[in-house]
């Protein structure tokens, strides 16, 4: 990873993808307090996320789970799929503990809560920049967690299981795709959002369709929502029932 040096003293480089200005605003001032981290990016949506990402090649991705379109799960899966080395921070207004679930299944490398304390915030940020896995322990803290990824994990090595089959047959490109049809834009607010052609946008929607076996964007937008990529917002709820 490359690390902005000033001195003697390295500066890891971090991505904030959270869909709320303010609470960039509140983390970068943080970080920038600290010392030891440089935001060298800002997102508010997965394809920004994408963009940012390949741009910056930041050290670590702080990511916001309940973003518009796609969530950060499938942000931060997306992210690692391109930049390995990438150490990810999911963090959540909730506290339910399917999201740590969810957090092991991206490879990401820890949990924390948007109210956590600034000195907790840096900690972790500064042990998984060191490329510690603080996920695991979170785990292990919490014995009913513990207790489901154990049988998530045989079930997997039993053959029962697969990992996320229908989201790795999508390009990197289809993915950003898709997160724009989640949030409803028509094909040439995509096309301008992606900076490519309506055709090309047209080309990419039918290998989604075909892939996800749908037949028109309502069906795409269910079939994300089942494999749990995007929410049901009150917004999604009125267009697929219109």
């Amino acid at each position: 990873m490359r690390k902005r040096q000033i001195g003697q003293r390295q500066q890891n480089r971090v991505l904030i993808v959270d869909d709320h200005p303010l609470f960039r605003v509140a983390l970068r001032q943080l970080l920038h307090t600290e010392g030891h981290f440089v935001v060298v990016g800002e997102a508010a949506s997965a394809h920004e996320a994408v963009q940012q990402a390949d741009i910056h090649r930041p050290d670590v991705a702080l990511i916001d789970l309940r973003l518009p379109g796609i969530n950060g799960l499938h942000v931060a899966r997306l992210l690692k799929r391109q930049h390995p080395k990438l150490a990810v921070v999911l963090l959540s207004a909730d506290q339910d503990e399917q999201w740590l679930l969810g957090a092991l299944r991206v490879g990401a490398s820890a949990f924390l809560p948007k109210d956590a304390e600034p000195g907790e915030i840096l900690s972790v940020l500064g042990a998984v920049a060191a490329g510690e896995d603080r996920l695991a322990q979170q785990i292990l803290e919490k014995p009913e967690v513990a207790r489901r990824v154990l049988g998530e994990l045989q079930r997997y090595v039993s053959g029962e299981t697969s990992p996320d089959a229908a989201d790795t047959a999508l390009t990197v490109r289809e993915l950003q795709v898709l997160d724009c049809v989640a949030q409803g834009m028509s094909n040439k607010e995509i096309a301008e959002t992606l900076f490519i052609t309506e055709q090309t946008v047209k080309n990419h929607m039918t290998s989604i369709l075909r892939k996800l076996g749908a037949e028109d964007r309502v069906d795409v937008i269910l079939a994300a929502v089942r494999n749990g990529w995007v929410a049901i917002t009150p917004a999604r709820q009125l267009a697929l029932s219109a």
